[in-house]
Parts: structure tokens; sequence; C-alpha cells
């Protein structure tokens, strides 16, 4: 049975290769971008299948169009795929404040405003797939000169988490999706680079150097990365988080042996901030069912949450 998407960022890029495959595969798909003309050879080729509209995802009422469009279009709305989203690298010191505010409202709030608009749909018919693009860097960090870009992706990644708890019960999941370096226009025209100063050129100098001796020598192939993405999505268990290319998992490897170490090295102190045992209090709460929870809580095997954090 053919599915419905609903594409964000589909004119370039993963995004592009993603409505490629989609449409190959015989779905149907509402594919948007700032710049919908872009689609136009993939509208007369797969004709009905494909509706191109123009979308900016900071707008939050322009998204409730897009959702709208797509049920009124095709009658359902089944994968929700948060894609848009671009680069700008600079040392936080150095970087604009306006565009520092400008990435987290495109990477950050487009993926709420797209999200929270196809939220009625899928609740209520009680299916669905949210497919959200972070990055490896969303799960690693600590790329020199991508403060404003690793900070929405981090974010992203926590706001799905807490999405994924929230709509399990519904029968809607929830996937991040960690790209690796993989070979698109992003290190070149979605990427905007600044000068560096001096203070910074050994740190993000070297990493704006290092993007552009690598740029199309990248291991990541879009086309293969966009044919997964289709298929894991139709999984009855797909993974909350789907690293994407070889770099991407020996780096998440790699980050989470350090942060084990780390852990087990400061345990004691971190523990030391407890009451002593002879003081504690025990808790008057009853165990939460999180057992419907399709959440890291659950797939960590805990009754209950350990902490509540802010």
């Amino acid at each position: 049975m053919a599915r419905t998407w609903l594409i964000t960022g589909a004119s370039r890029g993963l995004g592009r290769r993603l409505t490629e495959a989609v449409l190959e595969a015989g779905d149907q798909v509402i594919a948007t971008a700032r710049s919908p003309e872009q689609l136009d050879d993939l509208v007369a080729r797969h004709g009905g299948r494909i509706r191109a509209v123009a979308l900016d995802v900071t707008d939050a009422a322009a998204a409730y169009r897009a959702v709208k469009e797509a049920t009124d279009t095709f009658g359902s709305l089944d994968v929700v795929v948060n894609n848009a989203g671009y680069g700008n690298s600079a040392p936080i010191e150095e970087m604009a404040e306006n565009d520092f505010r400008a990435q987290i409202e495109t990477n950050l709030f487009g993926v709420v405003n797209v999200t929270r608009a196809a939220l009625p749909v899928l609740r209520t018919q009680r299916s669905g797939v949210f497919v959200q693009f972070s990055s490896i860097g969303g799960r690693v960090g600590g790329t020199p000169g991508m403060g404003a870009y690793q900070t929405a992706k981090f974010a992203v990644e926590g706001f799905s988490e807490v999405l994924a708890s929230e709509v399990a019960p519904f029968g809607v999941k929830v996937i991040i999706v960690e790209p690796g370096a993989f070979r698109t226009d992003w290190q070149g025209s979605s990427m905007e680079i600044r000068p560096v100063g001096p203070e910074y050129e050994q740190t993000v100098g070297a990493i704006h150097r290092y993007r552009r001796d690598t740029d199309g020598t990248q291991p990541g192939d879009p086309a293969r990365a966009a044919r997964i993405i289709a298929d894991v999505v139709r999984d009855d268990d797909p993974p909350r988080r789907l690293l994407l290319g070889s770099d991407a998992v020996a780096s998440a490897r790699k980050a989470a042996e350090i942060r084990a170490a780390e852990t087990e090295k400061w345990a004691d102190v971190s523990r030391s901030a407890d009451y002593p045992a002879d003081e504690r209090q025990p808790s008057r709460a009853a165990p939460m069912d999180i057992k419907a929870s399709t959440g890291s809580a659950a797939r960590d095997g805990l009754a209950a949450p350990p902490a509540l954090p802010g």
C-alpha cells in the first residue's frame, strides 16, 4: 500500500534523494522547499504522486498549511521527514547574534513547527512515523565552528526523545537520523563559512580547510542513505537513532567509550552528591508505568525514570 510522505528541504541533498527514493518505491509525497520550482522535473516525471509546495519551516502557519495539503491531496499522512536545515560555521565568539538565532530558528524551531502541525493527524489516525534529521554532530558534538548548528541538533535529539515517549501510546514512531559526511552540497552551497580571526585559526580555521579539501570525497552515498531511510520506516521496530555512514558509526562508538570512561572515573564523586543513606526519605510516589513507551528509559529496561531533570 502506498504511503504518503511530507518531506521538508526536498529540493537538494539528502532531502532530494529521499524524495526520489520514495517516488521510485511507488509512494506519494508532499515535497516542500523554499523554491519548489527546483522540483519541477520530478513533478513532470511522476505526475500526481508528488506535489511541490513552498514552505519556510520557520513559519508555523505555513507548516499547518503544508500538512493540510497532504491530507487534502492524498487523504492521509504516514511519514513526516524534518530534513530542512543549513549550517553556518564561525567561532562562537565571532558569530553574529542574528546568525546564531537564525540557525536555531530553522534547524530547531523548524522541526518543532512541522512536528506540531502533523501531530494531530498522526495522533488521530494512531499511526505514522516522524523522521527527524539530526547529524552525528547532534550525538557527538564538539566540532569547532559549529556551535549554533550543533546546539540546534542536540536540541532536536532531546525534543525527539520526549516526542517519542509522548506519542508511543498512539502507535506513532520517531526515528532520529544521524548522518556522517555525505557527498551532497552541505559543505558547499548549504554551508555558510565566514572568515575567521587569527585567535581561532588553529581550530575553526583548520576545520574550514578540512571541509574545503575533502568536499567531493565524503564516504557517504546519499542515494544509498535515502533508500535505507525509505526501507527503515516500514520496519515494525525501527531504531530510535539511525546512524548513516561508516564515519558516523566510528564517531559514535568512540564518543561512547570516552563518556563511559569519564562516567566511571568520576562515579564516586557523582554519587557523593546524594544524602547519606541514613538521611534518605522513602518516596511516596507510585512507580510510573512506561511499558507503552518506546523512549530511552523503556529501551534500557527501567521500571520508571531514575530522575526528572529540568
